[in-house]
């Protein structure tokens, strides 16, 4: 088989149900999610302690199935609700896996600078990259329907990322990197 087909030389790939201008907002949304899972597997690579990072290790190996997932139904020009891989279960496992990496780190008072270990800074190319997917699939839902699910994965997860690349800082006790010019601006409830 060969890697080449020459069917995009002109600008246009085939989705699932069509063929569209490769910057097509859905083409954009899902590629985002897999430039995504492609730093999630270089963050994964810089794991080598299992006894401190195994957890976060299996979660991230979790999640780049995951986001496979949700390109899959991204791709799906009409994809019948039965049909979703991606639930809204997977959204709280998430909010799971945050509140308990969210115990183990210190409060927080200021804006953090991405920083720190190398997993952790790995862990925050991952959360911003994960806040343009989540911001390339809500302008593909803005005008056509998707799959709500994967939007609501993809908010949680830019959030899990913080969590974690906190949490990573913490095994590796390496300080989170402040943010100088900041004032207190987060309260403890």
């Amino acid at each position: 088989m060969k890697i080449y087909t020459k069917s995009g030389d002109k600008g246009q790939t085939s989705v699932i149900g069509a063929r569209v201008p490769k910057d097509d907002d859905r083409v954009e949304a899902y590629g985002t999610i897999d430039e995504l899972n492609s730093f999630v597997g270089q963050a994964i690579s810089t794991i080598t302690n299992e006894e401190k990072y195994g957890d976060l290790k299996e979660e991230l190996e979790i999640i780049q199935q995951e986001l496979f997932d949700c390109g899959s139904d991204l791709a799906f020009v009409k994809l019948e609700e039965g049909n979703y891989k991606v639930s809204g279960d997977m959204a709280e496992r998430l909010e799971q896996w945050i509140d308990l990496h969210q115990a183990e780190n210190p409060q927080i008072e200021r804006f953090i600078i991405p920083g720190g270990c190398a997993l952790s800074s790995a862990l925050h190319v991952c959360r911003t990259v994960s806040r343009r997917a989540e911001r390339r699939v809500v302008t593909l839902g803005s005008h056509t329907e998707i799959n709500p699910s994967v939007r609501l994965y993809m908010n949680r997860l830019s959030d899990y990322f913080f969590v974690i690349a906190r949490t990573a800082n913490v095994r590796s006790e390496v300080p989170d990197v402040e943010y100088l010019r900041s004032k207190k601006v987060f309260r403890s409830k």
